[in-house]
């Protein structure tokens, strides 16, 4: 399945993210069919509370389309956006949000609230949730029990 195999791209950032000692999370935009960009989480090596996988994907899409308006693409995550990203997402204009598990503590794309789908923002996103979602809970699963050790 093609979600699946984009999601597993995701997933490979994240695994970089893992061995950096970054907060695992992974994202890779697409658009027609072709990966445009990859990212992981860099908030630690940054030291940029902004430095999320999402926020690294828009800024690197926008720089090679010389445009901030991401239309017909596809944005996959391996967990559901935060607040900032969502807005984010919104902002640049993103066709469709894929991710594969959700975060009930801090998640705004089905969790806490859905802000991607509010229609009463100018723009909404398509969702589709829980491709891989074992793999992406897994990882942050393991992570996180590694760093109470």
């Amino acid at each position: 399945m093609l979600h699946e195999y984009f999601m597993r791209a995701a997933l490979e950032e994240a695994q970089n993210a893992f061995e950096k000692g970054e907060v695992p999370i992974g994202a890779v935009l697409v658009k027609d069919g072709q990966v445009i960009v990859r990212a992981h989480n860099l908030k630690e090596e940054r030291r940029d509370p902004t430095a999320h996988a999402e926020i690294l994907v828009i800024q690197k899409a926008s720089q090679i389309f010389n445009s901030w308006r991401l239309a017909g693409t596809t944005l996959y995550v391996t967990i559901e956006p935060c607040p900032m990203c969502a807005g984010a997402l919104i902002q640049a204009r993103v066709g469709k949000l894929v991710f594969g598990a959700r975060d009930v503590k801090a998640g705004v794309c089905g969790s806490l609230y859905n802000l991607v789908q509010d229609n009463r923002f100018n723009h909404c996103l398509e969702i589709e949730e829980g491709i891989l979602k074992d793999s992406c809970a897994e990882i942050m699963q393991r992570f996180f029990k590694e760093r109470r050790k």
